[in-house]
């Protein structure tokens, strides 16, 4: 199954810094995401876009996560020559991410 079944995603940027949340549409689901959506499972999954490290933090109370993507702008919003130099187009493309159904 597809990451967006279980969850919506949101950004941020400051710099060459993205922020991408992560939200459970049933905070049920949240510790199935936990196992399946890991800082390395993104960072492979987006790939030499994100040419930094990559780090999760967790937000149980309100079931999400946190994805803070290093270098991952091109150089940031005033340097980079992306067409989506803030990172939108990449929280949409992690929601393609292909995780194992929940029990």
């Amino acid at each position: 199954m597809k990451l967006r079944e279980l969850a919506h995603s949101r950004t941020g940027d400051k710099g060459n810094t993205l922020n991408v949340s992560v939200i459970c549409h049933d905070a049920r689901h949240y510790e199935h995401l936990r196992r399946e959506v890991t800082a390395e499972r993104v960072k492979a999954f987006l790939g030499d876009v994100v040419r930094g490290a990559v780090e999760r933090y967790e937000l149980p109370c309100i079931g999400a996560f946190n994805f803070v993507l290093c270098e991952a702008l091109g150089g940031g919003v005033t340097r980079s020559l992306a067409l989506d130099a803030h990172g939108k187009s990449l929280s949409s493309a992690l929601m393609d991410l292909d995780i194992a159904a929940p029990d």
